[in-house]
């Protein structure tokens, strides 16, 4: 039930009590990974195609709001790489006030999730949608860099991938090489400065040592200032987007897809984060809270927000353990902009394009992707479709289309492990070859003649109802009696029930009586509420295969 409950993990630590000795390690984890937070912010917001403060005020507003209210002690939210290609797709249809519109959806719907309990869920989108939609962005961002990290100029970049490499190739001849170098130290201060100490994150470093290398050897490389202007020091005042019915409309697809991607991306987060400290989150309270989040960003001039995997490490690892270390982290972002705002100008866009190159890099988890090449042929189907989706196609697409191919997939693969059949062609003597002892191997019972045991193994759903008419049809010489072995069938669809009451009534034309063996109790209690057993009555529902044999003997004196 913990899982389940609607209260944020902040008033549980409250509850359990607050201490300057726990203050001091949230304090040290949050303004560690304020410092780490705040050039990703910048980035993703510039990638995404909206201002770099819109990144600080999404990890300001949002990671505050998010820290307050989540279903998990450790979580930290704000912008994340996951976003940039819808959001960037909105922003070029339908512009900023599209993607306020679509964020403030996405946060309704996220709470409305919540409230429904669909915390457990939204976990159980497959595995290759997740790795191929997180590769295909993964792909996408790193496309996008390639300008920024070369410093090519003329005209402006497409936005179809295939477009962005052929931009590429035309105007490689602009490359800027301080601008390359630039990127280049980026990447090499990224890799390498763990080295030195994991305590302060690498891309701040590299930001900070490339705008003083820009700014002393007045190097002729693209800045956040000479692109955007300036950056304010100050929160903006709250502002609705303007909303109307078409629009709304227009972008129910988007905001489902980015309620979908904060759900799967914040859900996952606390799920590690679960496993490097031992706790539990409540998966639904973290989806309100991200509505919540998700509904007063835009309103602050933000842009989506979610649960950010690698932050909540870094906050894990520097000692923080309850949500205090997300508002501190906050916090601390909120004093960066107000006092350092504008320095943020200086920062290059090559440096900024290789924390991204880097983020691109971790985020695709390539091993994973070849991992799955292992698996069965259905799930590389799955990955394959969904990755070249969210590549050619539009990450929209791309989620819908994965999650449909793979639950029909699934459902081909439940109905071909669902046997049906009669069980004097052996159906269940190869599967009871191991079962020695069993008492209920059909082997073991004198059938009489007039007698027919149809066996149904597995779930007994919409996708085995055909093999199961089929079957039945194809049996030359109609039985006096027809017993239908259901011991192994776990659970019964409303087709499977249908399917069921069409052989009823082609039996009672037959001159066919049916009897029921071996139900579960949920099937049979389905198969009540149907109303099927006026079709078949009490006495035609038995426990076992030996008492359903002792009935159709019944049956067969009777109609003598």
């Amino acid at each position: 039930m913990g899982r389940n409950k609607l209260k944020p993990k902040l008033i549980t630590v409250l509850k359990e009590g607050y201490s300057i000795k726990k203050f001091i390690p949230d304090l040290i984890a949050g303004i560690i990974v304020g410092i780490v937070a705040l050039p990703l912010a910048i980035a993703f917001a510039i990638a995404s195609g909206v201002k770099p403060e819109q990144g600080l005020y999404t990890a300001v507003v949002a990671g505050f709001l998010i820290s307050c209210l989540s279903g998990s002690r450790v979580q930290i939210g704000g912008p994340t790489g996951a976003f940039i290609v819808i959001v960037y797709g909105i922003i070029q249809k339908y512009g900023y006030d599209g993607l306020a519109t679509a964020t403030l959806m996405a946060g309704i719907l996220l709470i409305l999730m919540g409230i429904a309990r669909f915390g457990d869920i939204i976990k159980y989108i497959p595995y290759p949608v997740t790795v191929g939609f997180t590769a295909g962005i993964a792909l996408i961002i790193f496309a996008a860099q390639i300008r920024d990290f070369l410093g090519l100029t003329g005209g402006t970049v497409p936005a179809e991938f295939v477009e962005k490499f052929k931009y590429y190739a035309k105007h490689i001849n602009t490359l800027n090489v301080p601008t390359l170098l630039v990127g280049l130290l980026t990447l090499f201060i990224i890799i390498y400065w763990p080295k030195v100490t994991r305590r302060v994150p690498g891309s701040f470093i590299a930001i900070i040592l490339t705008t003083l290398a820009v700014q002393i050897f007045h190097l002729p490389v693209e800045t956040i200032g000479s692109r955007f202007g300036g950056v304010p020091n100050t929160l903006p005042m709250p502002h609705l987007p303007h909303i109307s019915v078409e629009l709304i409309t227009k972008l129910s697809s988007p905001a489902l897809t980015i309620a979908i991607l904060a759900g799967i991306e914040s859900l996952l987060s606390a799920v590690v984060a679960d496993g490097m400290t031992g706790n539990r989150h409540r998966s639904n309270m973290e989806l309100i809270a991200q509505g919540v989040a998700n509904i007063a960003s835009p309103i602050m001039g933000g842009i989506p927000a979610t649960g950010a995997i690698a932050r909540t490490a870094t906050n894990i690892k520097n000692g923080g353990r309850t949500p205090f270390a997300g508002i501190i982290h906050a916090i601390t972002l909120l004093l960066i902009l107000v006092f350092f705002g504008p320095w943020a100008s200086l920062i290059p866009m090559a440096a900024l394009a290789g924390i991204l190159i880097i983020v691109a890099y971790n985020m695709s988890e390539w091993h994973l992707f070849v991992k799955i090449f292992r698996s069965p042929a259905r799930d590389i189907v799955v990955l394959l479709t969904t990755f070249f989706l969210t590549v050619f196609v539009d990450l929209t697409v791309a989620i819908k289309f994965g999650i449909v191919l793979a639950a029909l997939l699934f459902m081909r693969r439940m109905a071909d492990a669902t046997q049906v059949g009669y069980v004097t062609d052996s159906l269940i003597e190869e599967a009871d070859e191991e079962d020695v002892v069993d008492e209920n191997r059909i082997s073991q019972k004198d059938i009489p003649e007039g007698i027919e045991v149809f066996e149904i193994n597995g779930p007994f759903f919409f996708g085995a109802t055909d093999k199961f008419k089929d079957t039945i049809r194809g049996l030359e010489k109609k039985p006096k009696v027809l017993i239908l072995r259901m011991r192994h069938v776990p659970t019964i669809d409303a087709t499977a029930l249908s399917a069921l009451e069409n052989v009823f009534n082609l039996s009672k034309h037959d001159g066919t009586q049916i009897i029921l063996s071996g139900l579960q109790p949920r099937p049979l209690e389905k198969i009540k509420r149907a109303g099927l057993l006026k079709y078949i009555g009490e006495k035609n529902i038995q426990p076992n295969i030996d008492q359903a044999l002792n009935r159709a003997g019944q049956i067969l004196k009777e109609s003598k």
